[in-house]
Order: C-alpha cells, then structure tokens, then sequence
C-alpha cells in the first residue's frame, strides 16, 4: 500500500512539472502553437500551396470564342431573323504539336472559332474531330511548339483528393478555383451518351466548359463539362470527363477523324429489385432489354425484347450504363460471347459486333 501511494505522488508531481514547463514554453515561444483556423502546413512547416500545380498546368489552358448563327426569330424579313452570339468556353492543349481538347458543346454550330493561348497568341484552329456522344472535340492550331499539359490517371483519383478547375469563366480569362473529387463514375444525368464523370466541388461557371481538372501534381484529370442546374438549394457540383476516356476518344479521332464503337442493336434498361424477384434472379446482377432493334446482330441472334442479359464476354452486367461502355469498346468485327435469362432458364448466344452510328 505504500508503495502504491508513492507511486501516485510521483505520478501527480510529474504531471504538475510537466503542467509548469508547458506553460513556460507557451509564454516564452509563442509561436510554437499550432495555429488553428490559419493557413494549412506540411511537415516543413510551410504553408500548403498549389502554385507549382499552377505553373504546370495553366499555361496549356486557352480560351474559346465561337460564334454561332442563332434564330432570333420568326419574322419574314431575313435580316433580322438570325443573330450572332458569340459561346465562351476553354480548352486544354495535350500535345506540343498543337492539339487540343473542349467540349463539344462549346463549339457545335460555330461559324467561327478562335483561341487564345495562355501567352496572348490568338489563332483560328482546325477542327479535327469530334464525338457528340462523349462531348468531346478535338481541335489543331499551327502556332509551333506549346506548352502542353501532362496527362494523369483519372482511374487512380480517390474522393477526397484536391483537384484545381482551370479556365475562362465569363470571359475572365485564365482562373484557378480549388476543390475536392466528390465522387467518381457519375452517370445517367443527361449529359451525354456515355458518362463516367468526375464529380468535383471546384467553382464551374459558364466559360469553364472544356478547361482542365488538374490534381495537385499538376496533371490533367479530367475535362470540366458541366454544373448541376444552380438554384438556391444547389453549389458545388460540377462534373468532368475523366482524362482516361478523353485519351481514348483523342487517340480515335486521331487515327479515324471520328470515333469508332461496337454495337449490338439494342436499348437496355435497369431492373428494379421487384423485378429481380419476379424472375427469381439475383438481385445484383441482370439489365432488361427494353428494344432489340430489327436487323441487328442481336437480333439475328435471337435475343428478342424483355430478355435478360447476364454478362457480356464473361463480364457481370449490373448496369445499363455499364453494358453500353462495355460494348462501346468493342470493334466491329469482334466476336460476342452472351449469356442471358428467358422464361426462367438460362441461355447463350454468340454474334458479331456492328457499328454504332455517329450521334451529331
């Protein structure tokens, strides 16, 4: 018993001098605190800053002026029956041979389009190519060597990660806005054909279509596209194309002059979990065919409407949007190995691949 009572009174006083010595430290070093609510700082002790991301990535960023022919009205005089608008927008040079990426939407019926690049230079570019379906174009200017923007890996992207928005918002011209990855893999907004976009709470304003979505490392990440309808109730959610998918459409549009994707003429549909019962399916895996279109390959397969299909070249369907990637990535030409569900059994069925026809 003794012993445990001078090991107490040891204890107290050690935590009273230790109390005492802290509280010297603090009136002598004051600056020693952590600062709270102040600028963040690394293991330095400097404060964080994305200025080297900056100078990386922003001099790969130009502007987009496109003007475009809109009906103004419904007059019979001619004159006054059409204006000019002119759509502000940006765009991100990946190759130092001139070319560079926006969005679709930025420039689809332009009658003219100019860029200015991050050092004032001004140029009337080429149309390359474009792909309606994923919103993406593809643009050449002949002004030499550009800075063009390193490409990073937007299947490596984890929420959470700090991304910068970079571009013309409202005709400011170059801006920077800061954020996070929200989420990856949205779809079914209505934006686009196929979607897998980045969600980010970045800034996105009008002029920001086609600019660049860079992580901390400077790289590109993605294509920023668009905001969810502002409202008072809705701030901070953008989306942007992945940087992988921007760099299989380029490569496409490159080789091609378009985009080139697999199709088995039909439309699928999710399931809801009540169908998933009444079939006696699992839940988790199967998408409905909601139309098989008539001459197709699935339809010279035999697969008819109301069918389920199950996997797609050994791969579990879960989705309509996941089926709809899936065979997007297919060649014409290539063999399709397909197992699917009809009147409570299961069945399989190979075909060929066509060709999807171009969205304008």
């Amino acid at each position: 018993m003794a012993r445990l009572k001078s090991a107490l009174i040891f204890l107290l006083q050690s935590v009273i001098v230790g109390l005492a010595a802290a509280f010297l430290v603090v009136l002598i070093r004051p600056q020693w605190l952590p600062i709270v609510g102040g600028n963040s700082e690394n293991s330095s002790g400097k404060a964080i800053s994305y200025a080297d991301a900056v100078d990386i990535s922003a001099p790969a960023v130009a502007n987009v002026y496109a003007k475009q022919l809109v009906q103004a009205s419904v007059t019979p005089d001619a004159r006054s029956r059409f204006r000019l608008n002119t759509n502000l927008g940006s765009a991100v040079v990946i190759d130092p041979e001139g070319y560079l990426v926006t969005n679709w939407h930025v420039i689809s019926g332009a009658t003219e389009i100019r860029v200015q690049m991050s050092d004032g230079r001004i140029a009337n570019p080429q149309l390359v190519g474009y792909d309606a379906e994923t919103d993406l174009a593809l643009l050449k200017v002949d002004l030499g060597t550009l800075p063009a923007m390193p490409l990073g890996r937007s299947d490596q992207l984890r929420i959470g990660d700090v991304v910068l928005a970079i571009g013309n918002p409202y005709g400011l011209s170059m801006t920077v806005t800061q954020g996070i990855v929200s989420a990856t893999g949205r779809s079914l907004l209505g934006l686009s054909t196929f979607e897998n976009f980045i969600q980010t709470d970045a800034a996105i304003n009008e002029g920001n279509s086609g600019g660049a979505l860079v992580n901390s490392s400077g790289q590109l990440v993605g294509i920023n596209t668009a905001v969810l309808a502002q409202d008072a109730g809705t701030s901070g959610i953008s989306f942007a194309i992945p940087v992988d998918l921007v760099r299989g459409v380029v490569e496409e549009i490159k080789r091609n002059g378009r985009v080139i994707r697999g199709w088995l003429g039909v439309e699928p549909d999710d399931l809801t979990r009540a169908e998933f019962q009444a079939l006696g399916l699992d839940p988790n895996v199967g998408i409905l065919l909601s139309r098989v279109y008539e001459g197709g390959p699935a339809a010279a397969a035999g697969l008819r409407r109301n069918d389920v299909i199950l996997s797609i070249n050994g791969e579990p369907i879960r989705s309509g949007q996941q089926a709809r990637l899936l065979v997007a990535g297919l060649r014409p030409g290539d063999k399709v190995d397909l197992v699917g569900w009809r009147d409570g059994r299961r069945f399989t069925t190979t075909m060929l691949a066509g060709e999807r026809r171009r969205e304008r």
